[in-house]
């Protein structure tokens, strides 16, 4: 599903990554680790085609994504969900709303609209919550819209870049739990953490980095630092 080959992002003389090479198979559920400066940002700006690597390939399902022209860039990002730690939610639109726009701006049909939407609500548990404007709604519940936009589109991966940087424990671990229930419906996630507790408990794929390399890649793996 994803390939990193040799691939070097330098901003500059200074590599943020170098020389890095992994896979993830399909329905995975890898973690990213590593301290700050450590390269975890630009790897994630590089899977998304938010940035090109200075050298080497990054491949998606089979296609190389660091060849994308900028007309086809668009149509890459709608096959990929992404989650950010500060939710990016248009305070003007409904909950519904919010989730809907995911949709409406890649042209879908009213109908699908009105099919996925309350569907997409009801796997997150916010279906009660449909109407509510974002300033209604506690930190873990905007993060639960912000992964029903990432998810409305039936994404087969799904990047959550630091999704509970700003969250309460409590709130953590249903974020968590939400993801890992995600993973076992088949979608490949990549989760980017700081959070030492939540590594250790999921005991799953931990990919280290350091100083922009791999330092380690463990198939059931815990946080080294």
């Amino acid at each position: 599903m994803i390939e990193f080959v040799h691939v070097t992002k330098k901003y500059g003389e200074k590599a943020a990554v170098e020389d890095l090479n992994f896979f993830i198979d399909r329905g995975e559920f890898v973690t990213l680790v590593g301290p700050s400066g450590s390269g975890k940002s630009t790897l994630i700006k590089l899977l998304i085609a938010d940035q090109k690597p200075t050298s080497g390939q990054i491949v998606v399902a089979g296609r190389d994504i660091t060849t994308l022209s900028s007309r086809e860039l668009p149509y890459f990002r709608r096959k990929i969900g992404v989650v950010f730690q500060d939710f990016k939610l248009l305070p003007q639109k409904t909950v519904y709303e919010n989730v809907a726009f995911a949709l409406e701006v890649s042209d879908a049909l009213r109908d699908e609209v009105r099919a996925k939407v309350p569907e997409t609500l009801e796997l997150v548990g916010l279906t009660e919550k449909a109407n509510n404007m974002p300033n209604e709604l506690s930190g873990g519940e905007k993060q639960r819209v912000s992964i029903a936009r990432a998810l409305v589109h039936d994404p087969k991966l799904l990047i959550a870049d630091e999704p509970t940087g700003n969250l309460d424990p409590i709130n953590t671990w249903e974020i968590v739990d939400l993801l890992f229930k995600i993973n076992k419906k088949g979608t490949m996630c990549v989760l980017a953490t700081h959070d030492k507790d939540v590594v250790d408990a999921l005991k799953k794929r931990v990919i280290t980095l350091r100083d922009g390399k791999i330092v380690s890649d463990q198939a059931r793996g815990k946080y080294i630092l």
